[in-house]
C-alpha cells in the first residue's frame, strides 16, 4: 500500500535513527477544498500487537494515539478503519459507499 509522508527531512535514517519518521506517514491523504486535509488509516494487528500479532502491546497503542493527537493538532482530520472492515470486497464497498458521501457532507465537498 502506498504511503504519504507528511514532511521531508534531509537527514538520513542513519542520522535520525530508524524510528524517526514512523509517526509521519499515513495510508491515504485526501486534500479537500478549503485547505482541509483528511487522513484515512487502515489498521491491522501490527498497530496494536507485537510478536506478529500474538501479544497485545499497550505501548504501541499509546504511540499510535499520541501520533493521532499530533496529526489533529497539525490540522489533519483522521479516520481509522479496521483491517477486518475492509477484508471482504462487498463489505468494504458497502462501508465506503456510506462513509465517503457522509465525509464529503461533513467537509462540505460538492459533487
Amino acid at each position: 500500500m502506498p504511503e504519504v509522508w507528511l514532511r521531508w527531512d534531509h537527514r538520513t535514517v542513519q542520522e535520525r535513527g530508524p524510528e524517526a519518521l514512523l509517526r509521519s506517514r499515513m495510508d491515504f491523504l485526501l486534500p479537500l477544498p478549503h485547505g482541509q486535509r483528511v487522513v484515512l488509516e487502515v489498521d491491522g494487528s501490527q498497530h496494536y500487537t507485537r510478536d506478529h500479532g500474538r501479544t497485545p502491546d499497550t505501548a504501541k497503542n499509546a504511540d499510535m494515539v499520541a501520533a493521532d493527537r499530533d496529526l489533529r493538532l497539525r490540522g489533519y482530520e483522521l479516520f481509522r478503519f479496521g483491517h477486518d472492515e475492509l477484508k471482504r470486497l462487498d463489505a468494504a464497498q458497502n462501508l465506503l459507499r456510506r462513509f465517503i458521501p457522509d465525509m464529503f457532507r461533513r467537509f462540505r465537498v460538492s459533487s
